[in-house]
C-alpha cells in the first residue's frame, strides 16, 4: 500500500508547500492562544458574582444561627425568629444571582472563545485546505500510473488533451503527430509537462 503522496518531487513547490503547511499550524496556535486569552479575560468578569455568592451564603448562614439562637426565648420566640428567617431567605436570593451570574459570565467566556477561534481558523482552512487536498488526490492517483518510462504514453495523451497550445508548440510543431509515432523524446516531453501539474517527476528514461 503507497502512502499518501503529501508533497511534490519538485523542490521549490514542495517547500511552498511545507512552508504553507507551517504557517497554517502556526495560524491555528495562535489564534486559539488568542481565543484562549478572551476566554481567562472575560471570566475575571465573574469575580462580582463569586462574591455576591459568597456574600449572600455566609449571612444566610448567620441570620439561620440567629434564628436558632432566638428560637426558644419563652412567649416571643416564634416573632423574633420571623425576622432572621426572613432576612435568610433574602440572603440566599443574594446567593443565588452571584451563582447565576457566574454562569452567565462562564457561558459567555466559552462562547467568545469559540467564536474567536472557529471564525479565523476555519476560514483558513476552508481556503487552504481543498488546494492541499486536491494535490494529495491527483498526486496520488498520477503516481500509481507512472512506475516506469513506457507509462508516460498516458500523461503525453492527457498533455495533448488539456496543455494550453502555446505550451504545446514549444515542445513540438506536430505534438500529436509525434506521439502517435512513439517519438519517445516528444511524448517524454509531454508527459513531463503534464506530470509537473501534478507534482511529480518522470522515472528515468
Amino acid at each position: 500500500m503507497r502512502l499518501p503522496k503529501l508533497y511534490a518531487d519538485d523542490q521549490v513547490r514542495a517547500g511552498r508547500q511545507i512552508a504553507g503547511d507551517v504557517l497554517l499550524v502556526v495560524w491555528v496556535v495562535t489564534w486559539w492562544r488568542i481565543a484562549q486569552s478572551v476566554h481567562d479575560a472575560t471570566l475575571q468578569l465573574a469575580g462580582p458574582g463569586r462574591q455576591m455568592r459568597e456574600s449572600g451564603t455566609g449571612l444566610a448562614g448567620r441570620m439561620r444561627d440567629a434564628a436558632s439562637a432566638v428560637d426558644g426565648t419563652p412567649l416571643i420566640g416564634d416573632k423574633l425568629r420571623a425576622p432572621f428567617d426572613g432576612a435568610g431567605s433574602a440572603a440566599d436570593q443574594l446567593a443565588r444571582a452571584g451563582t447565576a451570574q457566574v454562569h452567565a459570565v462562564q457561558d459567555l467566556a466559552f462562547w467568545l472563545q469559540l467564536a474567536v477561534a472557529l471564525v479565523p481558523i476555519l476560514l483558513a482552512c476552508a481556503f487552504y485546505l481543498p488546494l492541499r487536498v486536491r494535490f494529495v488526490r491527483r498526486a496520488g492517483a498520477a503516481q500509481r500510473f507512472v512506475d516506469a518510462a513506457e507509462d508516460l504514453d498516458l500523461f503525453a495523451l492527457r498533455a495533448l488533451a488539456k496543455q494550453p497550445m502555446h505550451r504545446l508548440a514549444r515542445i513540438s510543431d506536430d505534438p500529436a503527430g509525434a506521439w502517435r509515432r512513439r517519438d519517445e523524446a516528444v511524448v517524454r516531453r509531454l508527459a513531463e509537462l503534464e506530470l509537473r501539474t501534478v507534482g511529480l517527476k518522470p522515472p528515468p528514461a
